[in-house]
């Protein structure tokens, strides 16, 4: 390993390391059963994404021949090498936690997934009217051979493979295909007054099979499902608009290379063989599964009825806008800014300004980005509405949002049709930015209302990602969004901004800026720190520069909850520098970086993590918080992050992450449980200077899912 290459991690390998750290919560027996049950399935979801996205793109390179090694000297080959075998130890452990501890304990919980055949005759002799009637009209065997070749089977769907016997015409062993469909539940109920009970909507079909082939002769079956490369291409030499790039390039998805098969792990060698052979798969990408295959399928028990004691104690968001039920939204925020930390406070405020909007006779205009909504989003309908009444609304969607891209078309084009103004992204750019824009007409002339965020627009994930909101209808924060629209929506020359940094054009010179202030301050003796969070940082840039700040003397810390591409605590480099990473109930999304600046503190929120693509290939926003409060509640909650002892990992110079575990004497310490119990306070305060009772707010039990 050379100099250079000491200095950084791989990225892929950082990821990984990333979802074994969910894999630990799952398997923390501290943590509720259906909750352990929720982080299983989310790090196989992980694991679904990573191979579609990232694997893909270094197995591309591979077979480019692409040599170039990355920051951490590793060449393509090798990445690809370390990644597969480091992702075939990873599922024999999720897999070996599943079957050894998760599913044991949810039937001790009176909770089974069971095989077909452990049924009694009465159960078994239902399931089979079940198939007949409910099953067996949606399903399509297909047989293969010379003139009828391999289907394209679907992404992430799940088929049994069946080896047929050779007949007469056919001299060898021959393959079929049984698609399980994606339209019926997949988890069947079987319960009997035992409990609750189900079978697995593939073995009810296996259970038939001889239904399906009649007069043929089944040697075995096997469960297998395969994920295809998800990247875009987006290059465009036919004049067509983005949107139908895009919408091209989703179908093409849909017939992409193999970049992992999993199979059960009963499979033979001869069904193996002949489906590495159709689906032209090496080896090393087929992983036998012990199991059930995608273990989404649990996220179902998660939600029953009836298991509290099972589950984290609902979530309560705080209301930290007491004064809301009883005045008008745009009056207070004509006198305060509103700064909201979801999910501990409620995320209504930002919905209902929106929705506000959108019934307000003066509001005049809506402008908004939207990168990834709910399904049946009340701002969307908000959008819809405001458009239907003739206000100006203005919507840039972001249509290659990765997985989102159909439904975002769908929704994009159902504004259209109310009336909006919809600009389908920025080419070459995504557009990645939190942002609203509000104009409303008012006695003394148009004021302007402005919502930034840290994360998404879609109040349903608001209860599962921690995230930042910023309610305000100062001046200058205004003008900075009228500019930010009016380049993008015009594409205008990049907007001088006052307030506001943004990217790819100012944010990189920005960071590299800052850090260097601090460094320049620390070199002449004055006190130096920074604090950030993140959930990436692998900007070769900026991990160049904070070494070079930490070399200065000054003290950093990285809250960085996926990949991390700096490794601390190299001598003479990185001394100076920790980080940790937090996997807990929620998942930990906004972004948030402080600067000492000599006593003369500055704290920005962002959009954007320290990655390249971030700083250079997207459009994003940071901004500053300006009041002293809000301040106070920025930063406490971010160095609040740096003494959890609970929840909280360390990474170590040699890229392992060990557990903060607490001190002597030193009692222990969950941030996430810390913050809720500071929003509740702040609330109560509110509360009694509104004059008014509080009433926390309830929420269903939502699943989370790491993204």
């Amino acid at each position: 390993m050379t100099a250079l290459t000491a200095r950084f991690f791989n990225r892929e390998l950082s990821w990984l390391a990333f979802n074994e750290r969910v894999l630990e919560e799952a398997a923390d027996p501290s943590t509720p059963l259906l909750e352990r049950i929720k982080f299983a399935a989310i790090a196989s979801s992980n694991l679904d994404e990573f191979f579609m996205v990232r694997v893909a793109a270094v197995r591309r390179e591979v077979e480019e021949e692409t040599t170039t090694p990355d920051l951490a000297g590793l060449t393509p080959s090798q990445q690809l090498a370390s990644i597969r075998q480091r992702a075939h130890i990873f599922v024999a452990s999720l897999y070996r936690l599943v079957n050894d501890e998760l599913l044991p304990a949810l039937n001790a919980a009176r909770i089974s997934i069971v095989p077909v055949a452990t049924l009694n005759e009465p159960r078994r002799a239902a399931l089979a009217a079940f198939f007949r009637e409910g099953v067996f009209p949606v399903l399509t065997p297909l047989a293969i051979d010379v003139s009828r070749p391999f289907p394209l089977l679907t992404s992430l769907s799940l088929n049994l493979a069946l080896l047929l016997e050779a007949d007469g015409d056919e001299p060898e062993r021959r393959l079929a295909i049984v698609q399980v469909p994606a339209g019926l539940a997949r988890l069947v109920d079987v319960s009997g007054g035992d409990g609750v009970c189900y079978v697995l909507l593939e073995d009810v079909i296996r259970a038939q099979l001889a239904q399906l082939f009649p007069g043929q002769v089944i040697l075995e079956s096997a469960v297998i499902r395969l994920a295809r490369d998800a990247e875009l291409e987006l290059d465009d030499e036919g004049g067509n608009t983005h949107l139908e790039v895009v919408e091209r390039e989703v179908r093409r998805r849909r017939r992409s290379d193999v970049v992992r098969l999993e199979v059960e792990s009963s499979a033979s060698e001869e069904l193996l063989g002949l489906l590495r052979d159709q689906l032209d798969i090496s080896p090393e990408d087929v992983f036998a599964v012990p199991g059930p295959l995608d273990l989404r399928v649990l996220l179902g028990l998660t939600d029953l009825p009836g298991l509290d004691a099972l589950r984290d104690p609902p979530l309560q968001p705080a209301s930290m806008a007491a004064e809301q039920e009883h005045r008008d939204l745009f009056e207070l925020l004509d006198e305060r800014d509103i700064l909201l930390h979801h999910p501990y406070e409620s995320y209504d405020p930002v919905v209902a300004l929106i929705d506000r909007a959108a019934d307000d006779p003066d509001v005049l205009a809506i402008k908004q980005t939207l990168y990834r909504t709910s399904i049946g989003s009340p701002i969307i309908a908000a959008l819809q509405r405001a458009a239907e009444r003739n206000k100006q609304v203005t919507v840039l969607v972001e249509l290659t949002a990765r997985f989102d891209e159909e439904r975002n078309i769908r929704w994009a084009r159902a504004l259209e049709q109310a009336g909006a103004h919809v600009i389908y992204g920025v080419r070459r750019y995504k557009t990645h930015a939190k942002i609203c824009l509000i104009v409303r007409r008012t006695p003394s002339g148009l004021r302007r209302y402005v919502h930034f965020g840290t994360g998404n627009y879609n109040e349903r994930t608001a209860r599962i990602y921690t995230d930042f909101s910023l309610m305000t209808s100062a001046q200058a924060f205004a003008e900075d969004a009228t500019a930010f629209f009016s380049a993008l929506t015009g594409y205008s020359d990049p907007p001088r901004l006052k307030r506001l940094v943004m990217a790819p054009t100012h944010l990189r010179p920005r960071f590299l800026k800052l850090i260097d202030r601090e460094r320049r301050r620390a070199v002449e003796g004055q006190p130096a720190e920074i604090l950030a969070k993140m959930n990436s940082l692998i900007d070769e840039d900026i991990i160049a520069a904070l070494y070079a700040a930490a070399q200065g003397g000054v003290k950093i810390k990285l809250n960085v909850r996926g990949i991390c591409a700096l490794r601390p605590g190299v001598a003479g480099v990185s001394e100076n520098i920790e980080v940790i990473s937090i996997v807990d109930r929620f998942l930990e999304h906004s972004r948030i970086y402080y600067f000492l600046n000599g006593g003369e503190e500055q704290i920005y929120l962002a959009s954007a993590d320290w990655m390249s693509r971030n700083l250079d290939k997207r459009v994003e926003l940071m901004f500053p918080v300006d009041d002293a409060a809000h301040k106070a509640t920025v930063l406490n909650a971010l160095r609040a992050m740096f003494r959890d002892n609970v929840k909280a990992r360390c990474l170590r110079p040699d890229g392992s992450y060990e557990r903060k575990a607490p001190q002597p004497e030193e009692p222990p310490f969950r941030v996430q449980q810390h913050l809720q119990e500071e929003a509740r306070r702040r609330a109560m305060l509110a509360r009694d200077r509104a004059g008014v009772a509080f009433l926390p707010e309830t929420s269903n039990h939502q699943s989370a899912k790491k993204r």
